[in-house]
């Protein structure tokens, strides 16, 4: 285990504070996405303090912006990002966690009994067929973190989100093209942008530019969205 301080200083450089049972949480989960990463692919990136600040870090820059005890899916979540660092500084929130990969899963239930998560449930199925599982308008918030264009993730994400509740996508400070391609998904799908929060995450010297991007969702979501994957990826929106 590494000194809890150097995750405190992580964060601390970044603007944001956290206690030690949180910096302890973040190690262990760590020391075991590192552990899992030799058998199953999670992440490319496994340098201590570069997980620490590019995932970590990374996942909760806007971790104050939700409101208190709500309801959150993660859809495209792989190692549980950015859900599972969030429920970390934000342990009110009740958190959904998707993926469509089945071993992926596996490594997040681990993880949850791990860190001793409550309110934190993972479901394995695919974005386009979430809606086996639950109904459209079922969460105050879905979120996403590096899954795909914003045109697809409103089709995918939307759907779930309620009324007056957000998509909230995190991405690389490149999204002006991917706003302007998306503006037949935010007339079909009756969501707006909302605004865009920049970031700077600051590692070794080095700069890396964030964006999130907050996308409210205005009216109900007509029933044929989300479309299957095939249609999504050959016809998008």
């Amino acid at each position: 285990m590494e000194d809890i301080t150097l995750i405190k200083e992580l964060f601390k450089n970044n603007g944001i504070l956290i206690n030690d049972e949180q910096a302890t949480k973040f190690d262990k989960y760590y020391q075991f996405l590192i552990e899992y990463n030799k058998n199953i692919n999670l992440t490319s990136i496994t340098e201590y303090n570069e997980v620490i600040v590019k995932h970590f870090v990374d996942c909760v820059l806007n971790y104050k912006h939700y409101t208190k005890n709500a309801t959150v899916c993660d859809i495209g979540t792989g190692a549980g990002f950015p859900g599972v660092p969030l429920k970390i500084m934000r342990p009110d929130l009740n958190i959904t966690l998707v993926d469509s990969l089945n071993k992926r899963i596996a490594f997040l239930n681990n993880l949850t009994k791990l860190l001793q998560l409550d309110n934190l449930t993972a479901i394995h199925t695919r974005a386009q067929e979430l809606q086996q599982f639950v109904s459209h308008e079922t969460f105050d918030y879905t979120i996403t973190r590096a899954v795909a264009p914003l045109n697809e993730l409103i089709e995918l994400c939307i759907p779930y989100t309620k009324v007056n509740g957000e998509l909230v996508a995190l991405k690389s400070l490149k999204i002006n093209d991917e706003i302007q391609n998306s503006k037949n998904a935010f007339n079909q799908l009756n969501c707006k942008l909302e605004r865009i929060d920049n970031f700077v995450l600051k590692l070794n010297n080095t700069d890396y530019k964030r964006s999130v991007v907050y996308i409210l969702k205005t009216d109900i979501t007509p029933k044929q969205f989300p479309r299957p994957k095939n249609k999504i990826k050959t016809n998008p929106l």
